[in-house]
């Protein structure tokens, strides 16, 4: 569904092949791994690479399946931001992100306060958090949370200072995103956002997230599937 989103947003899509050769090998023999690693704005500006691949690391104990990027310009080989998403983010939900990263006339600067994501939370019924309501939210059946934070390590931004931070210090501050059908079960899915990531880019997450649109499911998750409203497929 993600890789049908960007293909339909006119990305450029790369395929990498990797592998290994014992000297002497017959071609025929050779060890080939193929994976499609990245996927390119027509502006390279932004990009999103499947990860899960290549051994990424673990968010809420889950693998990152994807990471999506933007820089300033194409002069710098770095991304200002970076967002991670492990298996199990609905992919409605990352595609409406992809599509709001992909409209934005500037990927990388800032518009908009912290504040815009709660209040899209909460104008859909979401519930403020009750300890933290200026730094997160949750849904009415309290099982996806969002909440405004200390990254995780290891999530990349254009922001140098984490790197330099002592134990006792606290970084900048970013989004991150879980559904956890049962206090202290497995997650079913998270996501991070670094801090450098535009504010109205995570509030678009956050919108689809909260929609009460009807979405197909051909497999509902056992932790959630006695809380979910079903339908017939029309």
């Amino acid at each position: 569904m993600v890789a049908d989103a960007l293909t339909g947003l006119g990305w450029t899509n790369l395929m990498v092949v990797r592998g290994r050769r014992v000297p002497d090998e017959a071609s025929e023999d050779r060890e080939v791994l193929r994976s499609t690693v990245l996927n390119i704005s027509r502006d390279t500006l932004r990009w999103a690479q499947w990860v899960l691949a290549d051994e990424p690391f673990l968010l809420g104990e889950l693998p990152v399946a994807w990471q999506v990027s933007a820089r300033t310009d194409v002069s710098s080989p770095l991304a200002a931001w970076s967002a991670y998403f492990t298996p199990g983010v609905p992919g409605e939900v990352l595609g409406d992100f992809l599509a709001a990263l992909n409209n934005r006339h500037q990927p990388t600067a800032g518009s908009t306060g912290p504040e815009l994501v709660l209040d899209t939370l909460t104008t859909r019924g979401w519930l403020r958090d009750i300890d933290h309501p200026r730094f997160g939210a949750v849904d009415r059946m309290f099982t996806t949370y969002v909440s405004l934070g200390e990254v995780p390590p290891l999530i990349q931004d254009g922001d140098p200072r984490p790197l330099t931070l002592a134990p006792d210090e606290t970084g900048p501050a970013g989004w991150q995103a879980w559904a956890e059908p049962a206090l202290g079960a497995p997650y079913l899915w998270a996501a991070s956002f670094s801090a450098g990531v535009p504010h109205d880019l995570v509030a678009a997450f956050a919108a689809s997230l909260a929609s009460s649109a009807p979405v197909l499911r051909r497999v509902l998750p056992k932790s959630t599937k006695d809380r979910i409203l079903r339908a017939p497929a029309d």
